[in-house]
């Protein structure tokens, strides 16, 4: 084992260890992709050893490289979004990169400020479930390497969760247990999934020879869940499916609160497994892919800054239902 030094370990140090060169170490750190897998990981290890960390700020005057990647979402409090922090993050760390996160609260003028601001201080930006105009995110595209999850603009690497297909399971589900009217409590209008997860709910009505009707949400939260309870019993359904597991938490409390039991007289479905077996009645969900669609967002990202060039690129993650105990037969 290389002797510690009680002054900070150099990059020779670190190359005389692992047996390499200081271009194979300075390349392991900034362009891992030139390198076999074999030489990155003696090289990691023989940094991890001696405690050596790059300077990042050396290398992005010299280089033009800053080694930061910024993720921005809507809410950093809704919890499909920590699992894909986390796994960028996990891959990040990996690469020796630094995540810079950004949250936006929902609103788009301040998630194109936040693109603004960080724009300059990294090398690429991935916007998940971007609530930005179009338009807008092209002109950011056109600037700095980007890739969105769940929003799909042609031109654009992007990945996207697929839970058109689940929710299409979830109106089965129902379909089988004899319910002839479905609500959908909407998400953001501006939200590509929520877009999607509406007209995956429309289709498979007109298929099944279900009547839907769309009751919407002010925000994707569990006050909203509680505060639309009483318009989705005015609507004549005997079950929901919601935006996502936060609202549908939010619409079993408000359900709860109107007496009306789950799923003795009505059933709920929510959206993305993440919080399925902490409600009461544990509920029944469509399945959440978050953590691979940060880990593959950020492998097409890492694509990009490897090439510098840009690919149209859709990576899609498929979704199925995960059946719990918020759905039962139909109440007569």
């Amino acid at each position: 084992m290389y002797p510690r030094s009680r002054s900070t370990p150099t990059i020779s140090q670190v190359a005389t260890l692992a047996g390499v060169n200081r271009s194979t170490v300075s390349r392991a750190f900034t362009r891992p992709d030139m390198l076999n897998t074999e030489t990155v990981e003696r090289v990691m290890e023989a940094a991890r050893s001696m405690g050596y960390v790059p300077n990042h700020t050396a290398r992005a005057l010299s280089t033009g490289r800053y080694g930061n990647i910024a993720l921005i979402v809507p809410d950093v409090a809704n919890p499909f979004f920590p699992p894909l922090i986390r796994a960028a993050q996990k891959e990040l760390d990996r690469l020796d990169f630094c995540l810079f996160l950004g949250n936006s609260d929902e609103d788009p003028r301040q998630e194109d400020r936040l693109v603004g601001r960080l724009a300059g201080q990294v090398e690429g930006m991935i916007l998940a479930s971007s609530r930005l105009p179009e338009e807008r995110i092209r002109t950011h595209a056109a600037a700095r390497p980007l890739v969105l999850i769940n929003r799909d603009i042609e031109g654009i690497p992007r990945v996207l969760i697929d839970s058109g297909s689940g929710v299409g399971e979830a109106m089965e589900h129902l379909a089988g247990l004899g319910h002839a009217t479905v609500a959908y409590v909407s998400g953001p209008a501006n939200s590509w999934s929520n877009r999607q997860r509406r007209g995956a709910v429309r289709k498979a009505a007109d298929r099944l020879g279900l009547k839907h009707v769309v009751v919407p949400a002010a925000l994707p939260s569990y006050e909203a869940g509680v505060a639309v309870a009483a318009a989705v019993l005015r609507s004549g359904a005997t079950a929901a499916i919601a935006f996502d597991d936060v609202t549908a938490h939010g619409l079993l409390a408000g359900l709860a609160g109107r007496g009306v039991p789950v799923p003795g007289a009505f059933s709920v479905i929510g959206c993305d497994d993440v919080l399925g077996a902490a409600t009461y009645p544990p509920l029944t969900t469509v399945s959440n892919r978050s953590p691979q669609a940060g880990k593959a967002a950020l492998s097409l990202l890492m694509e990009v800054l490897a090439s510098r060039s840009i690919r149209d690129v859709r990576y899609v993650l498929e979704t199925h239902l995960v059946v719990r105990r918020t759905t039962a037969t139909a109440p007569t």
